[in-house]
């Protein structure tokens, strides 16, 4: 079976069955997720890096680590988005397409802000297991289903190629 991040390279009975615009969103759902995937190691990686080096400074406390992790997650995603994943879908004007970008990851972002928040101070789980399992895993799996919504929905919602 071969990886699909294109609709050639879908396996010949998927290709039969689905729909063309059923085909469209398969393949933009599984470039979505392959983009997600880097920025999730960006994110994951960067929040437990910032973590080991600085674990007495303010900016390494747990939602700081996740504020700096995340925003560079965020920046490799749209690029990913625009230029791959939603590139038949994208707005001409970059800096409106971006900050409607921004909103989105900003509130797809206070999701995982939220589920760590919860475990680290209402339930008093501060071991970096609990941190990563609350804000790298649960969070992150809530925060990407919204995203690929509003990704469709608001930010590459080109008015020539939007679906109908």
């Amino acid at each position: 079976m071969t990886t699909a991040v294109g609709y050639r390279q879908l396996p010949d009975t998927w290709r039969r069955r689905l729909p063309t615009a059923d085909r469209r969103v398969l393949v933009q759902l599984v470039r979505f997720v392959s983009v997600g995937v880097l920025a999730v190691l960006v994110d994951v990686g960067g929040f437990n890096l910032v973590r080991a080096v600085g674990e007495d400074e303010l900016w390494a406390l747990p939602l700081w680590a996740k504020v700096w992790s995340t925003s560079a997650a965020t920046l490799l995603a749209w690029g990913g988005h625009r230029w791959w994943t939603f590139r038949d879908r994208r707005r001409t004007e970059i800096s409106r397409e971006f900050g409607t970008f921004l909103l989105v990851y900003s509130s797809s972002s206070l999701i995982a802000l939220s589920c760590l928040a919860w475990s680290h101070y209402a339930m008093r789980l501060h071991s970096n297991l609990a941190d990563n399992i609350s804000g790298n895993v649960i969070g992150l799996v809530l925060g990407t289903v919204f995203r690929f919504w509003a990704c469709r929905r608001w930010v590459f919602n080109s008015p020539t190629t939007a679906d109908a």
